[in-house]
């Protein structure tokens, strides 16, 4: 860990003049620990253990076996059950376990995804979809993983359109079984973690089919292999089939794999029963009416899955970052040109610029999720499970795991190359964790897809906010919004803007530091995007389904376009919020800095649309990309004590150019020219001898 010192060394870089505030650096940690602090340390030291930790270099087979082996660990030593029943060995803890959970990243990535597999996965489709009775039965093998499991959802053919799986599952009246097939290739099932060597059972998602009738998709627990007598895997059971998905860009410690079905007789009693029952005699009921919502309600109970990616992608970013910081702090390239000390490569301002934005993005996602999770527990734990907490529930982390997976990419791709050569090795880890981590982006639902979704509650909640609004209320709302849009379009606003603008870079820079002015900024540009695309595709209610599918396709990128502003705006709010927790002034000071560079990044990155839209001056402009190059400066004594902030030390990070060794042999490579300097014997270069010679 960086020492007292260092951060004194980094705060008399010259943009750090005047009194400065200091950071509680424990205080802080302990803030970010959040509500789950005890879990998350006993994750951490889960992560920092070597028999957890992921074997760089390992073949497939054996990092398969290593990470299998770590799962039955986690039974015995872990704490990945809590959110299970009691009364079988949990502690319905439902917020607790992702806390947890997704802090196995530190370990390895394999082993986070495939305990997600058998417990996130396999194991919360029979707690969520499963009734008391199938519980009792089927979770302790689940639960003790003496029964390992897939996830059999996705299809070759389906991934994100989960309603239009081709894989079938007809009741049989006659011998009360549901008769499970795939009819053909692309309804095979893939991509299933569990699948290709370890799972002997599935969950298996299919259309149920009673008396002619296509029910829509439903959950069917299903043998995939037989047992062997030591408790391994055998060979596949009559009628299932598959293959190895093999040898992928990352997480190859998980075995994935591909599953077919050539009409597998089911019990009736393993139709995971809580939203749909079928009777002997193959009458279907379910508690609720409407297939629609049926469908999303299954789903919707699955979506810890989504949680906890979100969380496990703002680990990545967290451990990216503190790499990248240590190093920068601590590598010297090129002379200073104030001695013969060379230059910290943190103390260049465009390295300050590619890595301090990403730490404020980092808080920014970390302190999201917090609310995202604390959310996720109301629901799961019962405090207000309704459908309008699901729905919220179901947006929110449709809206925070793309840019959360998006972002790790993107921090960790910058941190390998902030580091150079160093960070290309895979003793430093940032490129196996890019490996790893690049899926994240497609598992649990495209991220395309996702942010569509947001975007299409975006657009219900709009057209919510009209409903009783009669004729002359709607025509003075289209008038006043087209008022808005010439006022800002027009010279007038911008004249407005610019006399208040007129010499005053500082104050319009003061104005980009205040919270409110953050806040309509972002709010403004999402609440605009969604009532121009609201207008765009009002036709579509009177068209035909064809018409109106072609005019959504026409405006889908504003769609998703206004579901990411969205996403930025969450996040902002909940940054700001959390600083209200922050008791030391000094460390809240710091923080609020933070906050504002998050703020002003997302709108520099925007600016393009907040000068079409009138929204910014071309001065105003100007102002917030240098206002945030001096808030990067600011902050750049800080930049230690931030990455120590997340909490990880060098047992979690585990790259070599995060230990100090980087600074040992900067600190060698001086000493060695000052003893040369002072000895006399350090020879003289040609240019010091061309200029005594002029």
């Amino acid at each position: 860990m960086t020492t007292v010192s260092d951060r004194q060394r980094a705060r008399t870089t010259p943009e750090a003049d005047g009194d400065q505030p200091t950071v509680d650096v424990p205080a802080l940690q302990t803030l970010m620990l959040g509500r789950w602090a005890g879990l998350r340390r006993r994750a951490r030291e889960i992560g920092a253990d070597p028999r957890f930790s992921k074997v760089e270099g390992a073949s497939m087979h054996d990092a398969r076996q290593r990470v299998l082996g770590q799962l039955k660990l986690l039974v015995e030593e872990g704490e990945v059950l809590r959110a299970f029943p009691e009364r079988l060995g949990g502690s319905d803890d439902a917020g607790g376990n992702i806390a947890g959970f997704e802090e196995l990243l530190v370990a390895d990535p394999s082993l986070q995804i495939k305990a997600g597999v058998q417990w996130g996965l396999f194991g919360a489709a029979i707690l969520h979809l499963g009734t008391p009775e199938q519980h009792d039965r089927l979770l302790p093998g689940a639960m003790s993983i003496e029964v390992p499991g897939a996830f059999a959802m996705t299809e070759t053919g389906h991934g994100s359109d989960v309603a239009s799986i081709a894989t079938t599952a007809t009741y049989d009246a006659g011998t009360e079984e549901f008769v499970i097939h795939t009819p053909f290739r692309a309804a095979w099932k893939d991509y299933l973690g569990n699948a290709a060597e370890h799972g002997t059972a599935a969950v298996v998602f299919a259309q149920l089919v009673t008396h002619g009738v296509n029910h829509g998709v439903h959950a069917f627990y299903t043998t995939i292999r037989e047992t062997l007598p030591d408790g391994s895997a055998g060979p596949f059971v009559d009628g299932v089939g598959g293959d190895d998905d093999g040898l992928k860009g990352g997480l190859n410690g998980i075995d994935n794999g591909r599953l077919h079905f050539d009409q597998v007789r089911v019990p009736r009693e393993d139709l995971l029963a809580r939203y749909g029952q079928v009777a002997p005699d193959g009458t279907y009921s379910s508690p609720i009416e409407s297939p629609g919502r049926r469908f999303f309600t299954m789903l919707g109970s699955l979506v810890q899955g989504r949680v906890s990616l979100d969380g496990a992608a703002g680990v990545a970013s967290k451990i990216a970052l503190a790499t990248a910081v240590r190093y920068g702090n601590e590598r010297r390239q090129f002379s200073s040109g104030t001695g013969s000390d060379e230059t910290v490569l943190l103390d260049y301002g465009e390295h300050q610029r590619r890595l301090l934005p990403l730490v404020a993005h980092a808080y920014a996602g970390h302190f999201a999720h917090d609310r995202l999770l604390d959310l996720f527990h109301a629901v799961f734990s019962g405090e207000t499970d309704t459908p309008e907490s699901r729905e919220d529930l179901e947006t929110m982390a449709a809206a925070l795991k793309p840019v959360s997976t998006w972002r790790a990419l993107e921090t960790l791709q910058t941190a390998r190359e902030a580091c150079g050569g160093q960070g290309f090795l895979t003793e430093n880890r940032l490129v196996s964790l890019r490996a790893d981590m690049d899926v994240y982006v497609t598992f649990e639902g495209d991220n395309t897809v996702l942010l569509q979704l947001v975007g299409k509650r975006l657009l219900a909640d709009y057209a919510a906010g009209f409903k009783g609004i009669d004729g002359i209320g709607m025509a003075r709302f289209v008038v006043e919004r087209a008022a808005d849009s010439v006022l800002y379009r027009t010279p007038l606003g911008r004249v407005a803007q610019t006399l208040q603008d007129r010499g005053e870079v500082r104050r319009s820079a003061g104005h980009l530091r205040e919270e409110v002015a953050q806040r309509e900024l972002l709010t403004d540009r999402v609440e605009t995007m969604v009532a121009e695309l609201a207008n765009a595709l009002r036709p579509a209610s009177k068209m035909g389904r064809e018409e109106a599918a072609a005019l959504f396709n026409t405006h889908q990128h504003e769609l998703i376009e206004a579901a990411r502003a969205h996403a930025d705006l969450v996040q902002w709010e909940a940054f700001s919020k959390a600083l209200g927790d922050v008791d030391d002034p000094g460390t809240q000071l710091v923080l609020t800095w933070v906050r504002d560079l998050y703020g002003l990044s997302v709108i520099e990155k925007n600016l393009a649309w907040y000068l079409i839209n009138g929204r910014l001056t071309a001065q105003r402009a100007r102002t917030v990309s240098s206002y945030t190059d001096r808030l990067v400066a600011r902050l750049r004594p800080y930049a230690q004590d931030l990455v120590d902030g997340f909490g990880y030390g060098p047992e979690h990070v585990r790259a070599t150019i995060a230990t100090g060794v980087e600074k040992q042999r900067q600190d060698e490579a001086r000493e060695a020219r000052r003893v040369a300097r002072a000895s006399g014997d350090e020879p003289v270069s040609e240019k010091a001898m061309g200029k005594k010679k002029a």
